[in-house]
């Protein structure tokens, strides 16, 4: 038995003693009138257990839909972590790899454009003041440019 469950059943143990003590102290019939014409006689113990019941049964469903729908997410959350990874093996199966290792990162460094090529001009090209041919680098091959 878990901690938990020792802890429950002695909550549950303490308000049941409550319930009979107060059922022994308390055992007086009484008269409720629901409607004009509709009188009810009871022993007031009756009445406390009834009020107990209905406050408790309404918000123990509710804890228990909520648990479901809980437990039904996780449930799927779980198959589809377990789809991707059976997909992946998969997939590295398929390509004859023998591990499932990542595929390597690509450099660091975004490939070298110049403005020529790519349409586009950095602000530092804007600012920078213009060179002469023979001072112009090829950034990608680290050469001068024949220009």
């Amino acid at each position: 038995m878990s901690p938990v469950q020792i802890v429950r059943t002695i909550i549950w143990v303490m308000i049941l003693s409550g319930i009979m003590l107060f059922s022994f102290l308390n055992w007086k019939p009484v008269e409720i009138t629901l409607w004009d014409g509709f009188i009810v006689e009871t022993k007031v113990p009756a009445l406390v257990i009834l009020a107990f019941l209905l406050g408790l049964v309404p918000m123990w469903l509710y804890h228990r839909s909520v648990k479901w729908g809980q437990n039904r997410r996780i449930r799927s959350l779980e198959n589809s972590i377990k789809s991707n990874a059976i997909g992946s093996q998969a997939d590295h199966g398929a390509r004859g790899d023998t591990a499932a290792t990542p595929a390597p990162h690509a450099a660091a460094t975004p490939p070298a454009h110049t403005a020529a090529t790519s349409g586009v001009t950095s602000r530092s090209e804007d600012i920078a003041p213009e060179s002469s041919p023979a001072e112009r680098t090829n950034p990608a091959a680290g050469t001068r440019d024949p220009q």
